[in-house]
């Protein structure tokens, strides 16, 4: 196995969280891995994207050329990332922020679905449920004992995490 992934949108959407969540899924599974965060100017609202390598063998460098996989959570990285996508790999996108159309994409309304389950954050976790449920990266069983173990502490946001991960599974 070797992914590499691009994690975009803005601030406040929880993308290094998703992108931290996948880097400890793959630790977990005993993949070798890196992750490189890169913040806008601004925290909430501003841009925020991360790369995430998963590998069998080890990793050279952090940094991608040319993701295998995007998973697009606003308009801006849409524009800014989709001309480095490998030609034919894959591209989800959260259609309830995005509005430009891709016939390769993977449209999920991950902002929508998690307003409804009652959390707008939750979109990422709608996404990652999306991501791991298509490309069978990971086992949903083994994703969901992670995100039960890095938010155990933070039982007013495991439940709302879980819901919205499993809610993306069955899209």
């Amino acid at each position: 196995m070797y992914e590499e992934i691009i994690i975009a949108g803005s601030g406040g959407q929880g993308i290094m969280f998703l992108g931290n969540l996948l880097c400890n899924v793959a630790v977990s599974q005993n993949k070798h891995t890196t992750f490189f965060p890169s913040y806008g100017a601004e925290i909430r609202g501003g841009t925020a994207n991360c790369s995430v390598i998963i590998s069998d063998d080890e990793i050279g460098s952090p940094v991608i050329a040319e993701p295998s996989i995007l998973i697009i959570m606003n308009e801006q990285s849409y524009h800014r990332f989709l001309p480095k996508l490998k030609k034919g790999k894959l591209l989800f996108v959260n259609s309830s922020l995005v509005y430009s159309k891709s016939p390769e994409a993977i449209y999920v309304p991950a902002t929508e679905i998690a307003s409804q389950i009652g959390d707008v954050r939750a979109a990422n976790m709608v996404m990652m449920g999306k991501f791991i449920k298509d490309t069978k990266i990971f086992p949903v069983a083994i994703v969901n004992d992670i995100i039960k173990n890095v938010l155990k502490n933070k039982k007013n946001l495991l439940e709302i995490n879980l819901s919205a991960f499993m809610r993306g599974t069955k899209l």
